[in-house]
């Protein structure tokens, strides 16, 4: 049985904390980048307050289903970075709980919030967008006077310029109305002048009504200069009122209101599947009149009389060529079938074009509400698989905050984004079947958050910079320095006595090292490669050296602990062979490019290695002496027994 726990409890607050400020952003961060689409609709068209709540309320709701997600993603990250961080997802491990035993919570929560995206989606997200289209229709229609600007030409419509020198948004009235009007050239224009005016738009709105008050209209008459002389007689009008008609639609056309209630976005799922029947019919039967139609066309016959086409007929049927049957014509004959064959062709081509768009567009909206079908699922199911991303790469990087889950998330975001508007995009054009369009992020992303998860639950490293930045310095043949500070804490003196043996001893190694090996030379590629080559004389260096450092390391005399952040730390075998592994050297060594690069390499640690003996050395003989007077005024004691063994 479902017992809820401390533990389930104690995760739920730290998400729910968490998901509620991420998602309040991730919501503000998508209507600040949807806003953008239609800021003209709203800078300068002076809406009421109570417009605009309705037009950030609607898209706030359509808008929801998108940020989810991304506020799952963010949120998860955070959530396991900080318990990783202060390692009480350690704790957790600690007391015998796996990860996803400790996220059964939490999946849960998703699973919640999954079926709310899906529920925006398919029912209040329809009524948004269908809400959201007719206020947009509702302010363009309302008030036409205030798409035209103040201060500059508006040429938003056909054939006329506008100026308007101020407005006034209570009354609706325009003040120093300057007007360009143009015909067919530029000699053909009016130009008009009035105080003041309104604008009106029609019923049908599809024209304005412009009202002037106290003007003049001034107009070339170019038109009427049949003489061709050189004065062009003009037209001047004073009127106290005039009435304009103006071609304008502003946008809104009345097809839109139509679209609003066929679109898919505007309709639930249980619509959408109701109407892909009717629309497939529809296709189906306008790929068949089509077809019909040009099996018509190929086969229709040029309209000549009726004894020349029986004529022609017969002489086909006797096996002519159609250029003998022209050349029989007379020329009046032939061209009367030049301009039918060229008539009909125009004909049957524009007829062919428009059933092609037709149903070109049938098929389109077939996509487009398939798509919608799949969006709504898709959508709903990447809050899951967001949550399988975040936590456990929250769980491995071990990073809490907004710094580095940020950055992963707007990576793991942008990555999804380009596949899903990518497949979405070719699902469109039908260069992609919809349903792979569709689910392509989805695929992408699945095993993403399998292969994070399962590399979570078995506390993987995969993501620890760390052992990256540890293998590329070991690659690469770079070292960290040593960093031996004064202890703050010291219980005992160092051994001085014993350190100053071991390091004697290592420098008589050394010497003898030296005088056997020579590192200067270059070693047979074969020896390298093929044979095994471990250097146990530096390993057993390197430990004794380690240990001396190690107890010196508590010393307190600042010159010592100065010249021992100058030893090297020692590289044991990247002199000798590139792989501890013989089988990996002798594949290296038959890889050509890859063997050259790892055999310079080598050479390289064995000039390093010859610096380091020459550096180790001298250190040596720097702080001896300091090391030996210590040694003589600190009090006898008893020798530990592991620098014993370590000598040994």
């Amino acid at each position: 049985m479902f017992r809820i726990k401390k533990l389930d409890i104690f995760m739920a607050k730290q998400f729910g904390l968490l998901f509620a400020g991420t998602f309040f952003i991730c919501q503000f961060v998508l209507m600040m980048q949807f806003l953008w689409r239609y800021v003209d609709e709203l800078i300068g068209k002076g809406l009421t307050l109570d417009v605009l709540a309705q037009f950030f309320w609607y898209m706030g709701l359509m808008l929801i289903p998108q940020a989810l997600p991304l506020a799952i993603l963010l949120s998860s990250l955070i959530a396991f970075g900080n318990l990783g961080e202060s390692s009480e997802l350690t704790a957790i491990k600690a007391a015998g709980i796996s990860l996803m035993q400790s996220m059964r919570s939490l999946i849960f929560i998703v699973i919640c919030i999954t079926g709310i995206s899906y529920y925006f989606q398919d029912v209040v997200g329809p009524e948004a967008n269908r809400s959201f289209g007719r206020l947009l229709l509702a302010m363009k229609q309302t008030s036409p006077e205030l798409e035209i600007p103040e201060g500059i030409f508006y040429d938003g419509l056909p054939e006329t310029n506008l100026y308007v020198q101020k407005k006034d948004l209570e009354s609706g009235h325009l003040y120093g109305i300057m007007i360009y009007r143009r015909t067919n050239s530029y000699d053909d224009q009016a130009i008009i002048l009035a105080d003041s005016g309104m604008l009106q738009s029609t019923e049908e709105k599809k024209h304005l009504l412009l009202t002037l008050w106290s003007g003049e209209w001034f107009e070339n008459m170019r038109s009427q200069d049949i003489g061709g002389t050189a004065e062009v007689p003009y037209r001047r009008e004073t009127f106290g009122q005039k009435q304009i008609l103006l071609d304008y639609d502003g946008g809104f056309n009345m097809d839109e209101v139509a679209d609003l209630s066929h679109s898919a976005k505007v309709k639930s799922n249980k619509k959408i599947l109701a109407d892909l029947d009717s629309i497939k019919h529809r296709c189906d039967s306008i790929g068949r009149q089509f077809y019909q139609s040009a099996r018509e066309y190929v086969l229709m016959m040029t309209t000549l009389s009726h004894d020349d086409s029986i004529r022609m007929e017969r002489q086909l049927a006797k096996g002519l060529d159609f250029d003998s049957l022209v050349n029989q014509l007379s020329g009046e004959q032939r061209l009367q079938v030049v301009k039918s064959a060229l008539s009909q062709s125009e004909q049957v081509l524009n007829d062919l074009n428009f059933k092609s768009d037709y149903a070109g567009y049938e098929n389109r909206e077939y996509r487009n509400h398939q798509m919608e079908v799949i969006t709504k699922y898709t959508l709903a199911l990447s809050c899951v698989i967001f949550f399988f991303i975040g936590a456990p790469l929250g769980a491995i990087i071990r990073k809490g905050g907004l710094g580095v889950p940020v950055i992963i998330s707007v990576f793991v975001f942008i990555t999804y984004y380009i596949f899903e508007n990518s497949g979405m995009r070719m699902a469109r054009e039908d260069e992609w079947t919809v349903w792979f369009g569709k689910s392509i992020s989805t695929m992408v992303l699945t095993p993403l958050a399998v292969f994070f998860t399962y590399k979570a639950n078995k506390d993987s490293t995969v993501f620890n910079m760390d052992v990256y930045r540890m293998f590329f310095m070991r690659v690469l043949g770079l070292r960290m320095k040593r960093n031996i500070v004064r202890k703050e804490v010291i219980i005992s003196d160092p051994q001085y006595g014993i350190d100053a043996e071991m390091l004697q001893n290592v420098t008589n190694e050394i010497k003898a090292y030296s005088e056997e090996h020579k590192l200067l030379f270059w070693p047979s590629p074969i020896k390298v490669f093929f044979r095994a080559g471990d250097d146990h004389e530096i390993e057993h260096i390197s430990e004794v050296l380690e240990v001396a450092i190690e107890d010196l390391g508590y010393t307190r005399d600042s010159v010592i602990l100065n010249e021992l952040n100058n030893y090297p730390i020692m590289a044991t075998h990247a002199h000798t062979r590139p792989f501890a592994r013989r089988w990996m050297n002798i594949i290296t060594g038959l890889i050509l490019p890859l063997g050259i690069f790892f055999y310079f390499r080598m050479i390289r640690f064995r000039l390093r290695l010859y610096r380091d003996l020459h550096e180790i050395k001298s250190t040596t003989e720097k702080i001896m002496p300091r090391i030996l007077k210590l040694a003589a005024e600190a009090p006898a004691e008893d020798v530990k027994d592991k620098k014993n063994e370590t000598i040994i």
